[in-house]
């Protein structure tokens, strides 16, 4: 049986300080897919559990529109999380499947909450948290459509926070960091600031709204900073954007509409740009196509794309207003850039009518106007844990031994500015480096300072510097660390100490001999 909690089933649980109240052994904040499978994994152990989810759909960006998975190394994914895709393959009679539209993601993701009997409250988000020293005693939910409605009060033994901000984490006054460390702070040298030729305009593009006139101001979405030092630390968060599923099947594709809020203004420079570069679409959209059933999840590609850059900075710290101000401006920005690339004649009519070939797909998001679910929240907060993962972790320059989990993908960073540099409009921040094997992930990157909370786990924003997060922020690891912290969770309810003070060897133990203990998969049966 599938429980899902709205507030008035709390009505009869109690009334603290004016609001309901519940209690169990580990609550999990953050319905991500990382947060999916640690609920399911929690309860799995005989534990009473509970997921939060802010918003009104589950599996974050695994169901949100990330159906081209990046994985570097599949071997590196384990457990639970290699189970999901070998279930998305028998879906398509293969033995796993990597690629794959949403619809068939949101199917296997509500499948771990109901065969794992999960109990899950949609639509309330943390406001505060109540600690007793270093223990989270409770925290407080509002109701994220009614904030003014009675609020719910969480207890539980342990926490884990599974959320893409971090917001927990950040409730419960453990420390993190946002922005991009200095390449000196940790001795990296792909940290901060770094223009690269990827994902980048050509050469000459006049940044100014009336070309040649400085007088004119600049074009939109251009900062007025100046580029700093290669290498230097700032507070930049890398573009966030969303991952479209498109189709060209005639029969369920949908052709980009104009948004009512349409502004061509916000994409003068791609038509600039495309003055200068070739006219396939693969230079300004980046899509697979093995995908199944005629879907195909397109990504930021070029010089302006489907990235929004510089429009997120506010966003990690925001309160739940800003935060919303700008997931809608990505929203309509997106619609805008769509509806541009098909319609706007200084787009020559080749590259339209290629694009055009595209559209929404119909039979996916269809409660959501069939737009994506969830904004691709890259980076917000990390945690500043116990242990700081860093580029000589992903290099293997420094190897931890109390991996709970690989990570395999390359050091990845999106731009984070788009800057005039000698007159001409650049982008910055996007890094690619690879080709390096798996490396395992420190369950101290997973745990904050003993000091400041003992109950509380962060398989998402883990402890790292940037870079090395653009290494370890991929759904499939997101995955596997939520349910090496779920075991933890409930290894500490069992042993009644800090999650600093799990037998480590243990939990290893139990992840390596047994990674799913619910599960003889239906290959078996």
């Amino acid at each position: 049986m599938l429980f899902v909690l709205i507030i008035s089933l709390f009505a009869s649980c109690g009334q603290t300080d004016n609001a309901s109240s519940r209690e169990v052994d580990i609550c999990v904040y953050g319905g991500t897919a990382s947060g999916v499978i640690a609920a399911y994994t929690a309860r799995k152990a005989g534990k009473t559990a509970l997921l939060i989810e802010p918003g009104k759909y589950l599996g974050g960006m695994t169901t949100g529109g990330l159906g081209q998975t990046d994985i570097g190394n599949k071997h590196a994914v384990t457990g639970l999380a290699r189970l999901f895709y070998r279930r998305i393959g028998i879906h398509y009679n293969k033995f796993e499947q990597w690629t794959f539209p949403p619809s068939v993601a949101t199917k296997e993701i509500n499948r771990f909450i109901e065969d794992g009997d999960v109990e899950t409250i949609y639509l309330h988000r943390i406001i505060s948290a109540e600690k007793q020293g270093a223990t989270i005693r409770s925290i407080t939910l509002e109701k994220s459509d009614d904030p003014d409605t009675e609020h719910l009060t969480i207890r539980a033994k342990q926490f884990i926070d599974c959320s893409y901000e971090g917001d927990l984490m950040a409730r419960a006054g453990v420390s993190y960091f946002t922005g991009r460390e200095s390449n000196d702070e940790y001795n990296e040298t792909l940290n901060g600031v770094q223009m690269s030729v990827y994902h980048q305009f050509p050469d000459s593009i006049d940044p100014y709204v009336k070309e040649g006139d400085p007088s004119s101001g600049l074009c939109w979405g251009i900062s007025e900073a100046s580029l700093q030092p290669y290498g230097s630390g700032d507070k930049c968060i890398q573009a966030y954007n969303f991952r479209l599923c498109l189709t060209d099947n005639p029969a369920i594709r949908r052709p980009f509409e104009k948004p009512a809020s349409y502004d061509p203004s916000k994409y003068v420079l791609l038509a600039r740009a495309v003055k200068c570069m070739s006219l396939n679409i693969n230079e300004y959209l980046l899509f697979n196509r093995s995908m199944p059933d005629f879907k195909y999840d397109f990504n930021n590609r070029g010089p302006l794309s489907t990235d929004m850059i510089g429009m997120n900075y506010d966003y990690p710290d925001g309160d739940y207003a800003v935060r919303e101000k700008i997931w809608q401006e990505h929203v309509e920005y997106t619609k805008g850039l769509m509806y541009f690339m098909t319609h706007d004649e200084s787009i020559p009519e080749e590259l339209r009518n290629e694009i055009g070939k595209y559209g929404w797909a119909k039979d996916e998001f269809i409660d959501n106007d069939n737009f994506p679910t969830q904004l691709y929240v890259r980076e917000a907060r990390r945690l500043n844990g116990e242990y700081v993962m860093t580029q000589h972790n992903c290099q293997g320059k420094e190897t931890v031994d109390d991996g709970v989990g690989l990570a395999a993908y390359g050091m990845d960073s999106h731009n984070c500015q788009r800057l005039v540099v000698n007159g001409m409009v650049k982008n910055e921040g996007d890094v690619e480096y690879g080709g390096f094997p798996p490396y395992p992930v420190s369950y101290r990157s997973l745990t904050p300072k003993r000091a400041e909370c003992t109950n509380l786990l962060v398989p998402v924003c883990v402890s790292s510097t940037h870079i090395a997060y653009g290494s370890i922020r991929m759904e499939p690891v997101f995955m596997v660390l939520g349910q090496s912290a779920a075991v933890a969770a409930a290894m500490a309810v069992d042993a009644n100490c800090a999650v600093q003070d799990v037998d480590v060897e243990a939990l290893r133990e139990r992840l390596k001999d047994n990674p799913d203990d619910t599960v003889q998969t239906e290959e078996n049966n």
